[in-house]
């Protein structure tokens, strides 16, 4: 039997509100490329890349879901398998920001208990129409003891490095499970090594 071209298969899952920049920054992480022709998606999309992390070769299935509220209920069941989540907001449109807590609830309602998950304020090129502030975007990250970054697909200003903190959580949680089970697991809420976002 040939063997699989690699170890690992995740799937993980863009969510946040239309137009926050979901699938410039899957096209920039997956195809290094950035660009303003983006349509809106239509119900769901995915695009594949493999990746070594830790002597590991590791599939990532990527799907990118419509944040429209008409599509919600095709890609709820897009859930179902997902190890990790990047949930986006856009730091330039209040709206995306306030609409993270519906975002959350979709996600304790359709994924399962062990995802993995981070914040993502996108766009952060755009300093001078900047509405959110770092600040409150780390609050409700450290409210969930979670990741957060800002980034920008255009900029390309820390998609890398969100995508593969994801991947390594996921694998630092498959670890930990064949730990003894008193070993508690810990989480740290990586800000180092970020690029600063800035306009450019």
């Amino acid at each position: 039997m040939a063997r699989k071209p690699y170890d690992l298969l995740f799937k993980l899952l863009l969510v946040g509100n239309s137009g926050v920049g979901k699938t410039s920054l899957l096209f920039r992480f997956t195809e290094d490329v950035f660009t303003t022709t983006f349509i809106s998606t239509i119900g769901i999309d995915f695009k594949i890349k493999t990746i070594e992390l830790h002597g590991k070769k590791i599939k990532l299935q990527i799907w990118d879901t419509a944040g429209q509220e008409r599509f919600h209920t095709i890609t709820t069941s897009y859930y179902r398998g997902a190890v990790g989540i990047l949930l986006v907001y856009d730091i330039t449109n209040g709206d995306s920001f306030n609409s993270i807590s519906m975002w959350l609830r979709n996600i304790d309602q359709h994924a399962g208990n062990d995802v993995e998950w981070m914040l993502l304020g996108n766009k952060c090129d755009m300093e001078s129409k900047r509405i959110i502030p770092t600040s409150q975007g780390k609050q409700v990250a450290e409210q969930h003891g979670i990741r957060f970054y800002e980034t920008s697909a255009r900029a390309n200003i820390n998609v890398e490095k969100a995508f593969l903190n994801l991947v390594e959580d996921i694998l630092d949680k498959v670890g930990r499970e064949r730990l003894p089970p008193f070993i508690p697991p810990v989480k740290n809420n990586d800000s180092h090594g970020l690029k600063t976002c800035k306009a450019l």
